[in-house]
């Protein structure tokens, strides 16, 4: 959008799909019902919809038959050690009977003496910015290091005007200001304990650290040393500064920590008006101001001094939790986009197996294949350096392939392949997906997972690389607001293979309100429907638990859906059901266990109400801890 049209972001509601939204708006109308009739009727909606691998297609006419057409969700015995809790619209958090929560860990908590208690006149100093838990909590993963608990866990961004509460609107105003916003995002890493009576951060604990923007950082793989990524402060294109809006995350069989870097786009600004933006920066949503006026006051992020900085953010970085003086690695090979997760596993002759989704409007899910086998033990440096990038390509009938992006199939470069991922990925046709968010791949059976939050530009609006958002295949929805979860079948039970069969294991919707395909699958009711389906982990018994990042104000199309949620479902029956709520204006997100498996640990990032310390207080992004009554494992 032109610098004289781009209007400026409030703070207070601000989210970066909001940002992006700014900077590409959608049709101001796009009649709804008409592009519902046109969806139903439109070829290729038909028959995409079966359950499991090889079942028969099921049609949908003006409304869905279903996804179960095997078992009964109703009939189906269940798995879950829990009794369903209904919806809510308060400032608290819900769990079921026989269960108990408690906050572990808050925006400005101390993970080291010096910093002090949290102050909610100010949100904190500087100095204390840099030794407390950051802000708006995400992804997380818990290692075992050295008899230790530690929990990695990402800060995804900040809210200025918590943050700055003495600012104007919460702008930042100097470069102090600045320095307290990088501060506060990034990654934590702490030492936790179970007391008698609860959780606790081990305060001065010699593994905890905190990642921010401005945490020195090594640029790895086939970019790493590229033209595209030389600035005058690195002219070699190989270290760099800091890990910027860290969203989903992942873990390695070698016990490292994946961070991964979503909407980077949003940091960078230009305070030359008169500077040309490169053409490039359209497709990753580059424009010529920031979200939080960093280029006001750190060079650095001003793309008329630094045009290649914004090429050295949008990866995924891996840490070392076990070294507090190890170097952060962006590796490369993984591709730049908005990566929302990091979902590994391996292939069935020991390759290390990296899937990723995009999360944007119409953008891609990908996978990474080591060229490497993982040995335990062994040398594992370089093992996400070298491999081969692919992206899904999904088939109507229920069929798809992995598309490798090599300089052969896309025109481009190793490195440019790299850097600008998401062309190389129009290039070769993929698939344009509803915003792919985490994935997960199940631990006891060889399928995967990936949750389509929602799109309302589905069928009325191409992406940002101009690729048409057709209505069918796992997108079977014109301007989704609700959201579906698509699941994939390696070829020959093989996470390497280049092909798969797929189907969805569930569609979002309303049956309150729509009686057509926006009702959602069979597997959704009024006791169980939720929106915008985003962060997925599974237990080690194969639950999938799934928490939602959508509308709660419980009106119109969303009427009974109450606060964002997290479930669990059944992948053998499709059941789902409501295990958590949150507090009203929060999103769920981010899940890890203890080493024992009986405490669970759940993200709740950007609570409107005063959450948890109560009215007059600050309200503050946390990690909570859910254990059971009788201490047995949560599931």
């Amino acid at each position: 959008m032109d610098r004289d049209t781009q209007p400026d972001i409030d703070f207070e509601d601000f989210s970066f799909d909001a940002f992006d939204e700014a900077r590409r708006p959608g049709p101001q109308a796009t009649g709804f019902d008409q592009v519902v009739e046109r969806a139903l009727s439109r070829r290729g909606f038909l028959g995409v919809l079966a359950y499991g691998s090889g079942a028969a297609a099921m049609g949908l006419g003006t409304g869905v038959t279903g996804l179960l057409s095997s078992v009964s969700a109703e009939a189906a015995t269940s798995r879950f050690a829990f009794t369903p809790i209904p919806i809510a619209t308060d400032a608290t958090v819900h769990v079921p009977e026989g269960y108990t929560w408690q906050v572990l860990a808050r925006w400005g908590d101390p993970l080291f003496s010096d910093a002090g208690e949290f102050d909610h006149e100010t949100g904190g100093d500087v100095a204390s910015s840099a030794r407390t838990f950051g802000e708006n909590t995400d992804g997380m993963e818990l290692f075992v290091v050295g008899g230790r608990q530690v929990i990695a866990v990402n800060h995804e961004y900040v809210n200025p005007k918590l943050n700055l509460p003495k600012n104007d609107g919460g702008t930042p105003a100097s470069a102090d200001d600045v320095r307290k916003l990088q501060n506060l995002q990034g990654v934590t890493v702490m030492e936790v304990a179970e007391g008698e009576d609860d959780w606790h951060i081990v305060v001065d604990s010699p593994l905890n650290r905190r990642i921010d923007h401005n945490t020195q950082m090594r640029l790895a793989g086939p970019a790493a040393g590229h033209e595209l990524l030389k600035t005058e402060a690195d002219p070699t294109g190989t270290s760099s500064l800091g890990t910027f809006n860290n969203c989903g995350a992942g873990r390695t069989p070698w016990g490292t920590y994946l961070t991964c870097e979503e909407n980077f786009n949003g940091y960078f600004g230009s305070t030359d008006e008169a500077f040309a933006l490169p053409e490039h920066y359209k497709r990753y949503g580059i424009g010529a101001k920031s979200v939080y006026s960093y280029e006001k006051f750190d060079a650095r992020f001003d793309v008329s001094k630094n045009p290649n900085e914004p090429h050295r953010a949008g990866y995924i970085v891996e840490i070392d939790p076990s070294d507090p003086a190890s170097v952060p690695v962006k590796r490369t090979a993984l591709g730049r986009f908005k990566h929302e997760n990091a979902a590994l596993t391996l292939a069935r002759d020991g390759r290390v197996v990296v899937y990723m989704g995009d999360d944007e409007r119409g953008e891609f899910l990908y996978r990474f294949v080591s060229s490497g086998l993982y040995t335990p033990g062994a040398d594992t440096s370089a093992l996400l350096d070298e491999g081969t990038l692919s992206v899904a390509r999904f088939a109507d009938d229920g069929k798809g392939e992995w598309v490798a992006l090599t300089p052969e199939a896309t025109g481009m470069s190793a490195a440019e392949i790299a850097v600008f991922t998401r062309v190389a990925a129009s290039k070769v046709g993929a698939t344009t997906m509803d915003r792919p968010e985490w994935v997960a791949v199940n631990p006891v059976a060889v399928e995967a997972y990936c949750a389509l939050t929602n799109n309302t530009r589905r069928g009325v609006k191409p992406n940002a690389g101009g690729d048409e958002t057709p209505v069918g295949g796992p997108n079977p929805r014109a301007e989704n607001q609700y959201g579906q979860i698509v699941r994939w079948y390696p070829g020959g039970d093989d996470h390497a293979a280049d092909t798969f069969a797929w189907d969805l294991f569930v569609m979002a919707g309303n049956p309150a309100v729509h009686k057509d395909a926006y009702g959602g699958s069979d597997n959704v009711n009024e006791g169980n429907m939720f929106n915008s389906p985003d962060g997925m982990m599974f237990d080690t018994t194969g639950l999938l638990w799934i928490q939602t990042d959508g509308e709660d104000s419980n009106e119109g199309d969303f009427a009974g859906q109450g606060n964002n949620q997290m479930l669990a479902g059944d992948p053998a029956t499709g059941r789902i059901e409501r295990f958590l709520t949150a507090p009203v204006g929060s999103e769920v997100t981010g899940l890890t266990w203890s080493a024992d498996r009986r405490t669970m640990f759940v993200g709740i990032q950007h609570p409107k109400a005063p959450f948890p310390d109560g009215d007059g207080k600050l309200a503050r992004s946390s990690v909570i801890a859910i254990k059971r009554a009788d201490n047995a494992p949560v599931g």
